[in-house]
């Protein structure tokens, strides 16, 4: 018998929706890395994207556990000397909620080309309306 390999033809990909108000941010990232990835499907293959489109809802009321609210730090560089700056997890809640998803599960994903593409394919929201009712997205089981 031979090993099946999915090909860009015969991918089925589905839009699901998730709600993350009240959800674990990392609990919560690992699993849309997964359906972003394909490896919830039987066809998975690691070199081809038959994953999913992924909508996110409600990311400003994501819940983390411990002190990480004020503990966990972002950092970005300008390019520039000295171009170090920091905020914290709460600080970027306040300005960009949807950046916050977006990192967790970027950082979930192989450092490679393909997983730059899967990562197009997150589309995250603040609050509880998106843009993607044509799509008609079903809503994705997570784990609590």
């Amino acid at each position: 018998m031979k090993t099946y390999t999915a090909t860009p033809a015969d991918r089925d990909r589905q839009w699901l929706l998730v709600d993350a108000s009240g959800q674990t941010l990392g609990r919560l990232a690992t699993q849309i890395a997964d359906a972003l990835r394909g490896k919830r499907k039987p066809t998975y293959t690691p070199h081809v994207d038959t994953g999913d489109f992924v909508i996110v809802v409600n990311a400003e009321k994501i819940s983390v556990t411990g002190n990480k609210l004020a503990d966990k730090r972002y950092y970005r560089h300008s390019g520039y000397p000295g171009g170090l700056r920091s905020r914290s997890l709460n600080d970027m809640l306040e300005r960009r909620p949807e950046e916050v998803i977006r990192l967790a599960v970027k950082g979930m994903l192989p450092r490679n080309r393909l997983a730059r593409k899967q990562l197009t394919k997150l589309k995250v929201y603040a609050g509880p309306d998106h843009p993607h009712a044509a799509q008609q997205p079903k809503p994705m089981e997570t784990q609590p």
